[in-house]
């Protein structure tokens, strides 16, 4: 079986993303999720996958999941659930988002790598994060030139 981590980003007020797109932009933890996901396996919804600004991510493989039976995109691997596109995967599969996907990924994940955004940001997308059963493991704070606060936290169970 192999292990689910949940990588994401909150802001303070439970927001992940708005108008299909981040609502910050810290260069520094685009740079950690890509050397966090390079070599794994990545899930994520298909508004997330819309989303990307560069289709397929280089050096993972890309699975998207979708209730649409015929919808299809190169580079991908296409799933109708969470269970399907985790099934006969070894290693680490990283879930990427959305909301949705990572709703339906936390009861199956043993970890998630956090990026607590310490602002509160106008969003559609949320991701309202319970913590209990959770055990943190790691913490690192950070601050962009802009002087936006955020840290790096590692979850565990």
């Amino acid at each position: 079986m192999s292990e689910i981590v949940l990588v994401v980003a909150i802001a303070e007020n439970g927001v992940i993303g708005n108008k299909g797109a981040l609502p910050w932009h810290i260069s520094d933890d685009l740079k950690r999720f890509k050397a966090m996901t390079l070599g794994h396996t990545i899930v994520m919804g298909r508004k997330t996958w819309d989303s990307l600004p560069r289709k397929p991510l280089p050096g993972r493989v890309n699975v998207v999941v979708t209730r649409q039976k015929d919808w299809r995109c190169e580079g991908a691997v296409t799933a109708n659930s969470l269970g399907a596109a985790t099934a006969g995967t070894s290693g680490t599969v990283m879930v990427i988002g959305g909301a949705e996907i990572y709703e339906r990924a936390l009861p199956m994940a043993t970890r998630i790598e956090l990026t607590e955004v310490h602002r509160a940001f106008a969003g559609d997308a949320r991701f309202e994060l319970d913590r209990s059963g959770w055990t943190e493991t790691a913490r690192e704070s950070h601050v962009t030139p802009e002087g936006l606060r955020y840290s790096y936290v590692t979850l565990t169970r």
